[in-house]
C-alpha cells in the first residue's frame, strides 16, 4: 500500500489530492477567479494561493482519513506553468516533506494530467490530446517517453477561448470556457473564421486576432450574435485537434484516444472527437471536471506511480521550471511498448 500526497498549483486552481493504489481518497480544490474582461496575473494567483493551501491541506487530510504519518511521498507540480504560483506550492510541499520525513517528487503538470486521465479511464496506450488554457499537445508513448506529435506553435486553445471571453466580458465564474461553452449551445449561425493546421502542428493567433478585431462590428451590424461567434470559435478549433489527433492515431496505428486538461471538459469536443473515434472504429476515453481540470489528485497518481518506479527528488533539485515539457521526462513506470 503506498499513500502519496500531491499539490497542484500551476495556474488559477490549487489543489491538494490524495491518492492510495489507484483510488483518489480526496481532491479539494480552490480556483482563483477574476472579473468579467480580465485575466488572472502571477502575482495575485500566488497570494490565492497561499491563502488557501494550508486549509487544502487539512481538508484533503480529513477527507481521506488519513494523517501524514500514513504518506509515503510528497508530489508537487514542478512545471510547467505560471512562475510564482508554481514557487507557492513547491515551498508548501518542501516544508511538509521534511516536517514529515517523507520524499519528495517533483510532477510534470502534463504527465499528471495524462497519467489520472490513464488512471480513471483505463485507457491503455491511447493517444492523448493535451488541451488547456496553457497546453495543446497531441501525445503518444514510445520508447520511454510521452512523445509529442504536433502542438500549438503560438498560444493554447483555452487561452484563446479565454481570450475571447474577455473581448465579450464573459463571466469567469466558473470558467471563461465554460460559459462560452453554454453559449455556444444558443449558437446557430456559423461564422468563417481562419482554420490553421501545419501538418502536425496547429495555430490559434490568426483566428484569434481575427475574431477580436470582428466581434463587435459583426454583433452590433447584427450579421451574428455573441452566441454564433462562441459557436463558431468551438467548431472551427475542435475541428483542427481532432484532425490532428486522427492523423497521429493513424500514424501510430491507434485505436483509442484519450482527452485530458481542461478544456477536455468541453462536451462538443468530446463529441466530435467520438464522432472521429466511430468512423475509425476507435473507442473515445474522457473524464469531467473532476479530474480533467487541474487538481491535486492527479500530480499525487502521478507522483505514486513515479514514487513506485524507485524515483524521488532531492531537495536541491526541487526548484520548479515555467518550461517543461512533457517529451523531457523519462517515463521509467511503464512497460516498453
Amino acid at each position: 500500500m503506498t499513500i502519496v500526497i500531491g499539490f497542484e498549483g500551476s495556474a488559477n486552481k490549487i489543489g491538494v489530492g490524495i491518492v492510495k493504489d489507484g483510488i483518489v481518497l480526496s481532491n479539494p480544490r480552490r480556483t482563483y477567479i477574476t472579473p468579467a474582461g480580465q485575466g488572472f496575473l502571477p502575482r495575485d494567483t500566488a497570494r490565492h494561493h497561499r491563502r488557501c493551501v494550508l486549509d487544502l491541506t487539512t481538508e484533503a487530510l480529513q477527507l481521506a482519513a488519513v494523517n501524514p504519518l500514513d504518506i509515503d511521498c510528497v508530489a508537487f507540480t514542478k512545471g510547467p506553468g505560471m512562475g510564482a504560483p508554481l514557487v507557492t506550492v513547491a515551498i508548501v510541499a518542501r516544508t511538509l516533506a521534511q516536517l514529515w520525513g517523507r520524499p519528495l517528487l517533483g510532477v510534470n503538470h502534463c504527465v499528471g494530467h495524462i497519467e489520472m486521465g490513464r488512471m480513471v479511464t483505463g485507457a491503455h496506450n491511447p493517444t492523448v490530446l493535451y488541451v488547456s488554457g496553457g497546453n495543446t499537445q497531441v501525445i503518444a508513448y514510445s520508447d520511454r517517453r510521452y512523445r509529442i506529435f504536433g502542438e500549438t506553435i503560438d498560444v493554447a486553445v483555452g487561452n484563446c477561448l479565454d481570450r475571447f471571453a474577455r473581448v465579450l466580458k464573459i463571466s469567469n465564474d466558473p470558467s471563461p470556457g465554460y460559459n462560452i461553452e453554454q453559449m455556444a449551445k444558443r449558437g446557430h449561425v456559423f461564422v468563417d473564421l481562419p482554420y490553421c493546421v501545419k501538418g502536425m502542428d496547429v495555430s490559434f493567433s490568426g483566428i484569434l486576432s481575427h475574431i477580436e478585431e470582428a466581434a463587435d462590428t459583426m454583433i452590433a451590424a447584427g450579421s451574428c450574435t455573441a452566441e454564433d461567434l462562441c459557436y463558431s470559435l468551438q467548431e472551427t478549433v475542435f475541428a483542427m485537434l481532432v484532425e490532428t489527433t486522427e492523423r497521429a492515431m493513424a500514424h501510430g496505428g491507434s485505436d483509442q484516444v484519450l482527452i485530458v486538461g481542461g478544456v477536455g471538459c468541453n462536451q462538443r469536443l468530446q463529441e466530435m472527437m467520438r464522432d472521429m473515434c466511430d468512423q475509425r472504429g476507435a473507442t473515445l476515453f474522457a473524464t469531467d471536471e473532476r479530474f480533467c481540470i487541474d487538481n491535486g489528485a492527479m500530480i499525487a497518481q502521478a507522483g505514486w506511480e513515479m514514487f513506485r518506479a524507485g524515483q524521488v527528488t532531492a531537495l536541491e533539485e526541487s526548484w520548479i521550471t515555467q518550461r517543461y515539457r512533457t517529451d523531457d521526462v523519462l517515463v521509467t513506470w511503464r512497460d516498453q511498448p
